[in-house]
């Protein structure tokens, strides 16, 4: 194992159209997508298709949709251990304009407890909150071992506030401040507070503030991308945290500037395909990415402090 990630398994449906039917009404899409969905779990597949394979703890289903589950995770190589539901939780999603409609039909009611796992060799851990209990679980074991535990704040869970004091890397939405009536700048601190090293938040066509290994405040602007060019930017959040928890297993060395950089190429390259199956990018389509859309991808960036830059922290 060299990285577990743990989520709530969604099938998506992406579909693009003028408008949403409403009554009686009936429309058809100009084009619709199926794949994965959530999180964690789009992110696990990221981190998969860009050459490091993932265990995923996921939950799943004895229906159809469960069985396409599986068979996606076999294409991609992602080691999955489930934890049964009754039925499998869908995804319908409608982006237009930059924005994205999404309604969910989830069952997160756990049938058997979450699987135990082995985690020698394990380097990273990443998680969305889903699954509290496995949350909070190996993010205590792997901080005690010194693993690097990241999180996915997509939105404030049941135990967020008691899991952030075991989370080294926390990136997290707009939405998750809109949540805790929080400003971006009392975001930060409080994410220093609860004893982050790294944390973040994403902020779309507005890019990424963040505070780095010195606790600085920085910001790191969003690619110039056309507006004609963007698709779909449902899982684009999903795909940043599976690059940069790829980029940090791939060279943990490297300062978290620079995984935030690559996973943001990464990201960038998401939003302009529909799907996250489909939005899932190569190391080469990263390159084409950085060519195209960052002055500064050939331009080294500040090296940061030797004694913490790879994460490794004492405890």
């Amino acid at each position: 194992m060299q990285a577990l990630f743990i989520g709530q398994t969604y099938i998506d449906v992406t579909f693009l159209a003028d408008h949403m039917p409403q009554g009686d009404e009936k429309s058809v899409a100009s084009e619709y997508a199926v794949s994965f969905g959530g999180n964690a779990v789009t992110a696990a597949f990221c981190c998969a298709k860009l050459g490091i394979k993932p265990d995923l703890i996921a939950t799943n289903a004895d229906d159809w949709l469960g069985s396409m589950f599986h068979d996606m995770a076999a294409k991609y190589d992602v080691h999955l251990h489930t934890r049964k539901v009754e039925k499998s939780s869908l995804s319908f999603i409608m982006p237009k304009g930059g924005k994205r409609a999404i309604v969910r039909c989830r069952d997160d009611h756990y049938l058997e407890p979450f699987p135990m796992l082995d985690l020698q060799g394990c380097r990273a851990l990443h998680i969305d909150g889903h699954q509290a209990d496995a949350a909070m679980f190996y993010a205590q074991r792997c901080r005690k071992a010194g693993i690097l535990t990241s999180l996915d704040g997509g939105g404030l869970r049941s135990n967020t506030h008691e899991l952030l004091a075991f989370i080294d890397v926390a990136v997290v939405a707009e939405r998750f401040c809109e949540q805790m009536d929080m400003s971006s700048e009392e975001m930060l601190d409080y994410l220093k507070s609860r004893g982050c090293k790294i944390g973040g938040i994403t902020m779309g066509e507005k890019g990424l503030l963040w505070y780095n290994e010195t606790g600085t405040v920085e910001t790191m602007p969003a690619m110039p991308i056309p507006r004609e060019r963007v698709i779909d930017t449902n899982g684009a959040g999903d795909v940043f945290h599976g690059a940069y928890v790829y980029s940090y297993l791939d060279n943990p060395f490297k300062g978290w500037e620079q995984h935030f950089r690559f996973a943001q190429h990464a990201a960038t390259y998401k939003i302009q395909h529909l799907g996250n199956e489909a939005g899932l990018p190569t190391l080469d389509a990263i390159k084409e990415v950085a060519r195209e859309f960052d002055q500064d991808a050939g331009v080294e960036p500040r090296p940061a402090r030797e004694n913490i830059v790879a994460m490794r922290i004492s405890r």
